[in-house]
């Protein structure tokens, strides 16, 4: 049996400042050893454990998309002694990767769904991940109509800016990216629940909402899609900021019964409704 605490030796490969106050970096890693990329084989959703010797490890969803061969991408933001030594690495430098782990969004159960995707601040990595992994030619046939809601406190604060130029210019996706009135902002003003109350569609027994966010965004967003006919079943959560260890030993992840980085970070509302009410 494989050591689950061992990660996977990686080299960075590529660094890009993502946000304009620099808090937000993405890495892109490349595998030392090419088994052990085949052996990460992971699903949009999930996240891992970005590891730093004689630092620690910090868990962090994975922004790319596995239908993106040759590497594995996340963006960190600055806020503790293992993010802030990562942003200061330089490309080349190696460490590790300890994963795939969690749950993902429930792809089979939404083939042939319309999507509406809700995503605020930089929780946006894994909805990048399934937006990428939707939009691929071979995978777009199998789901219905694409609706994004996407905000942050400031245009300089979107993440992956150039992708969602590139994704409003197609007619696939319907791309709302909503944030503060400044110069120049084109697109929608105003606080992610409202704009989703405005403009999102309707729910219908084929329409499915994945919510990913901070938790004051969820808990005022939901009640936004039960208005708007969602049924707990069809909207989908990713709770993020509950992950720890990974592998659902430590238990400082608890839900009531359920452990986030094990049986998460994926949940539907029906399953987080019957946890202690934390969302």
């Amino acid at each position: 049996m494989e050591n689950p605490y061992l990660p996977y030796p990686v080299r960075i490969d590529d660094i890009q400042v993502a946000t304009e106050d620099k808090s937000l970096k993405t890495f892109k890693f490349v595998f030392l050893n090419e088994e052990d990329e085949e052996k990460f084989k992971y699903k949009a959703g999930q996240f891992a454990e970005l590891s730093i010797p004689g630092k620690g490890e910090i868990p962090i969803g994975i922004a790319s998309s596995p239908v993106e061969k040759g590497f594995v991408m996340f963006t960190v933001f600055k806020a503790g002694v293992v993010t802030s030594h990562l942003h200061n690495t330089n490309i080349g430098d190696v460490m590790g990767i300890r994963g795939p782990l969690g749950n993902w969004y429930p792809w089979e159960t939404l083939k042939g769904k319309n999507i509406l995707i809700v995503g605020g601040g930089f929780a946006f990595t894994t909805l990048r991940s399934s937006i990428v992994y939707m939009l691929d030619p071979k995978n777009r046939g199998n789901y219905g109509n694409i609706d994004v809601v996407y905000g942050a406190r400031t245009p300089g604060m979107l993440l992956y800016k150039e992708e969602l130029i590139e994704w409003e210019k197609r007619d696939d996706i319907n791309i709302l990216t909503i944030d503060t009135e400044a110069p120049g902002w084109e697109y929608n003003v105003g606080f992610t629940p409202a704009i989703t109350e405005q403009k999102a569609p309707n729910a219908d027994s084929d329409t499915y909402a994945i919510v990913c966010g901070p938790p004051v965004m969820i808990r005022f967003t939901l009640p936004v899609l039960e208005k708007l006919g969602y049924k707990n079943d069809q909207i989908i959560l990713s709770l993020e900021n509950r992950m720890k260890c990974g592998i659902g030993l430590c238990g400082r992840c608890n839900i009531g019964k359920e452990l986030v980085c094990k049986d998460g970070p994926v949940f539907t509302l029906d399953e987080v409704n019957i946890t202690p009410k934390e969302y």
